[in-house]
């Protein structure tokens, strides 16, 4: 059995997940990325496949997300078998304590409420900035909207499951991050959505009726049952979890041994 990286961990609780054979699939970066929430899946994935599975849980509201998401794409497209990897994504929450709307900076912000330092809130807001940087992102922390994320969660779960998973992910996280949009304010959000082909008064009325929020909870309470206190956290065939924004590299020696080990199971 190949070794798993250092930076991959073994979680056993995920051996009894598994992956059902009749999911639609879409394109995007060269793999396939999934929309159905993790709790509904069920089923055997098929031996002869040799797919692998990765679930990613993660916030719209968090910088090291963004940088995740690129570095994992990096890792997968240095991936000898890219075309075989099934994304799934789920969400989560690091603070579910921010307002609706905070009238102030992500620097005031961190500060005032969180009670630490502004000295030392710039120094790390100026290293995430760096980071990335180096990965083609431009984050505007000056010009970010502080918002609590839940809402955004519930249109990024209806786009899931009308096949825009991924494009509104990326859409959401470029919006909080790099274009000062409030994420927070459902208008925003709609014409977000509407940009993508999406029907925004359908999703207007979903979202003020309560809609999707039992999906983004169920999500978030999943990832509290198998121990997960951070994102963005990746799962690798239910079985092998990495944490946090690791190098593309990581990504990629995990995604190959991992593979590896799947091949030679069947």
């Amino acid at each position: 059995m190949p070794a798993i990286p250092d930076a991959v961990v073994s979680f056993p609780v995920f051996q009894r997940l598994a992956v059902a054979g009749s999911l639609g699939l879409r394109n995007a970066f060269q793999y396939k990325v999934v929309s159905s929430s993790m709790s509904e899946i069920i089923g055997e994935q098929p031996a002869e496949s040799k797919r692998l599975r990765v679930d990613i849980f993660s916030d719209i509201a968090c910088p090291w997300c963004f940088i995740g998401k690129r570095r994992f794409e990096q890792g997968v497209e240095s991936f000898e078998y890219s075309q075989n990897v099934d994304v799934y994504w789920h969400a989560y929450q690091l603070d579910p304590s921010l307002p609706d709307n905070y009238d102030g900076s992500e620097a005031e912000y961190l500060s005032k409420m969180k009670g630490l330092d502004q000295s030392q809130v710039q120094q790390m807001l100026q290293h995430v900035t760096a980071q990335a940087a180096e990965e083609g992102l431009a984050y505007d922390f000056e010009n970010l909207k502080v918002a609590n994320s839940f809402t955004a969660l519930r249109v990024l779960e209806y786009a899931k499951q009308h096949g825009a998973g991924n494009e509104m992910k990326e859409l959401l996280l470029s919006a909080h991050f790099e274009k000062g949009l409030d994420t927070g304010n459902v208008q925003t959000l709609l014409e977000l959505a509407g940009s993508l082909g999406l029907d925004a008064q359908e999703l207007g009325a979903q979202i003020e009726a309560g809609a999707y929020a039992e999906e983004v909870n169920a999500d978030i309470s999943q990832a509290q049952q198998l121990g997960i206190s951070g994102v963005p956290f990746f799962v690798l065939d239910g079985k092998y979890g990495i944490s946090g924004a690791q190098p593309a590299e990581v990504f990629s020696n995990a995604l190959t041994q991992v593979y590896a080990e799947n091949v030679q199971a069947q």
